[in-house]
C-alpha cells in the first residue's frame, strides 16, 4: 500500500512540475508576443501619424511666420511701420488701376486700319467714323478725331492726330506721378525711423552713462526694421512702375505707327475722291 502511495505521489509531483514549467514558458512568451503586436501597431500607425503631422507643421509654420512679422512690426514702431505700409497699399492700388486701364487700352491696330480702309472705300467717311466709335482704346479715339476733320484738309487731319495723340498720352500716364511719390516716400519714412531709432539709442546711452549692447540694441533694431520695410516697399513699387512704363511705351509706339498708316489711307482716299 505504501508503494502504491509513493508511486502516486511521485507521479503527482512530476505532473505538477511539468505543468508549472509549461505555465512559466507561456508566461515568458506572452510579453514577447505583446511587444511584437505593439511594434506592428506602431509601424502601421507611423505613416498615418506622419501624414497628420505634416499639415500641422505647415500650419504651425504659417502661425510662426505671422507671429514673427507681427513682433517685428511692433518692434519697428507701429507708427512708422503703419505709415510705410500705407505707401505700399496706396501705391499698389494705383499700379493695379493703371495696369487694368492699359490692358483695356490695347487695340488690334492692324485689324482696325483694315476695317477703316474697307469702310472708306465701300461706304465712305461716316462708315469709317462708325468703326472708330465702336472700337475701344486710345488709338480708335485718335483715328476718330482725325477722320472727323477730313473735310478741313489733310494737313488739319495730321495736326489733329498729333495733338490728340498727346492728350491720349497724358491719359495713359495718369497717376504715375503719385506712384513715383510713394516710391520716394516709403524709403524716406524708413530713413526717418532710422534717425529716430538712433536718437533713442543715444538718449539711452546718455541716461545710463555707459555704452553697451543691451542699451543701444532697441534703438538700432527700430532703425534697421523701418529702413528694411521702406526699401522693400520701394523695390516692389518700382518693379510695377517700370512695367507700367514699358506698357505705355509700347502703346505710344503703336499709336505713332498706326497714325502714319491712317494718314496714308486718308491720302489714298482723298486721291480717289479728287479723281471722281
Amino acid at each position: 500500500m505504501k508503494k502504491v502511495f509513493a508511486t502516486l505521489t511521485v507521479l503527482a509531483m512530476l505532473t505538477f512540475g511539468s505543468v508549472a514549467v509549461m505555465a512559466q514558458e507561456e508566461a515568458q512568451a506572452a510579453p514577447e508576443a505583446t511587444e511584437q503586436v505593439q511594434e506592428q501597431a506602431v509601424e502601421a500607425e507611423a505613416p498615418a501619424a506622419v501624414e497628420e503631422a505634416a499639415p500641422a507643421e505647415e500650419d504651425g509654420g504659417l502661425v510662426a511666420l505671422h507671429k514673427t512679422l507681427k513682433t517685428k512690426f511692433i518692434e519697428g514702431g507701429a507708427g512708422f511701420m503703419a505709415a510705410t505700409l500705407l505707401c505700399l497699399v496706396f501705391g499698389l492700388a494705383l499700379c493695379i488701376e493703371r495696369i487694368i486701364y492699359l490692358s483695356l487700352s490695347k487695340t488690334n491696330t492692324k485689324a482696325l486700319l483694315a476695317d477703316i480702309e474697307k469702310a472708306l472705300n465701300e461706304k465712305g467717311l461716316e462708315a469709317a467714323l462708325e468703326v472708330c466709335r465702336n472700337t475701344r482704346g486710345p488709338v480708335a479715339s485718335i483715328f476718330y478725331q482725325g477722320l472727323s476733320r477730313y473735310n478741313e484738309g489733310i494737313d488739319v487731319v495730321e495736326k489733329t492726330v498729333a495733338s490728340y495723340g498727346g492728350v491720349q498720352l497724358g491719359l495713359l500716364e495718369k497717376n504715375l506721378s503719385w506712384i513715383s511719390l510713394f516710391i520716394s516716400i516709403a524709403p524716406s519714412l524708413g530713413f526717418l525711423g532710422t534717425i529716430i531709432g538712433m536718437i533713442e539709442a543715444f538718449d539711452k546711452i546718455q541716461q545710463v552713462g555707459d555704452i553697451s549692447a543691451t542699451v543701444v540694441a532697441g534703438g538700432i533694431k527700430v532703425a534697421l526694421l523701418t529702413t528694411l520695410l521702406g526699401l522693400i516697399i520701394a523695390i516692389i513699387l518700382q518693379l510695377f512702375y517700370n512695367y507700367i512704363l514699358s506698357v505705355i511705351e509700347g502703346l505710344v509706339n503703336e499709336m505713332e505707327d498706326s497714325s502714319i498708316s491712317l494718314l496714308d489711307i486718308v491720302v489714298e482716299y482723298d486721291k480717289k475722291n479728287n479723281k471722281k
